[in-house]
């Protein structure tokens, strides 16, 4: 499955670091934000509320703000929450020249199609590939992968492919998300084979630097699955490229 986004081996140069946040953003034990905001070497971090559109994106974004703040990041809310939005060049102008983006949680079947084939998109393939942070959080994270978890029953779908090869559960060990575990069991049974399937909790980060290198940040920890089961190979498995 593929969205036709190109990986780092199709940059000039070192791509930025991707984090696939597991939910619960913006909040104490979130440590990566700090660490993910130094390493775009600036101050400024543009949010998309996209998946929040019918969420009081504007609360969002205020919320990013009350984060950073104290972090010493200025939060520039961009409201691509359309796919008109997607398709304006100012907006697609901001993210190219973005240093970091976030994506904040919502709905990922939203999220995917405004950003996909979108002015927006390739704005922010171009800024990551260019060195810029990319973040993603909950219905972000599973987006930003290819394949893609479907939220709604655990089956899996095309994503935006900015990490490929890999599928990603957030909220994972969250009973309120799926108490008797059949999404995650579904999700699992349907990767193809071979393609890690990353178990990912709220408030913590599984980070891909630019290196291509996997590390994981945060309040907890990441759990793997290969072919229906969890790897001893942990963050061994996740592709680098």
């Amino acid at each position: 499955m593929t969205s036709g986004a190109a990986g780092p081996e199709a940059a000039g140069g070192r791509p930025g670091a991707i984090a696939l946040i597991g939910g619960g953003e913006w909040q104490p034990g979130c440590s990566f934000d700090a660490e993910l905001l130094a390493a775009s070497g600036g101050d400024r971090v543009v949010v998309l509320p996209t998946a929040a559109a019918y969420e009081h994106p504007e609360r969002v974004v205020a919320r990013a703000g009350e984060w950073f703040a104290p972090l010493g990041g200025r939060v520039e809310g961009l409201m691509v929450v359309a796919r008109p939005d997607a398709q304006d060049a100012g907006m697609a102008a901001v993210l190219r020249h973005a240093r970091f983006v976030y994506l904040a949680g919502g709905s990922p079947m939203h999220l995917r199609s405004v950003l996909k084939d979108s002015l927006a998109w390739e704005a922010l393939v171009a800024a990551w590939r260019s060195g810029a942070v990319v973040a993603g959080s909950a219905a972000a994270a599973m987006v930003l992968t290819d394949p893609m978890v479907d939220a709604r029953g655990g089956g899996l779908t095309v994503g935006l492919g900015l990490v490929r090869e890999l599928a990603v559960v957030p909220h994972f060990g969250d009973p309120t998300e799926d108490a008797h575990g059949e999404k995650l069991h579904r999700s699992l049974r349907l990767a193809p084979r071979g393609v890690p399937v990353a178990g990912i909790p709220e408030r913590t980060a599984l980070i891909r630097d630019g290196d291509g290198s996997w590390r994981v940040s945060g309040a907890g920890s990441v759990v793997v699955f290969i072919d229906g089961s969890a790897t001893d190979r942990g963050l061994a498995a996740l592709p680098r490229s």
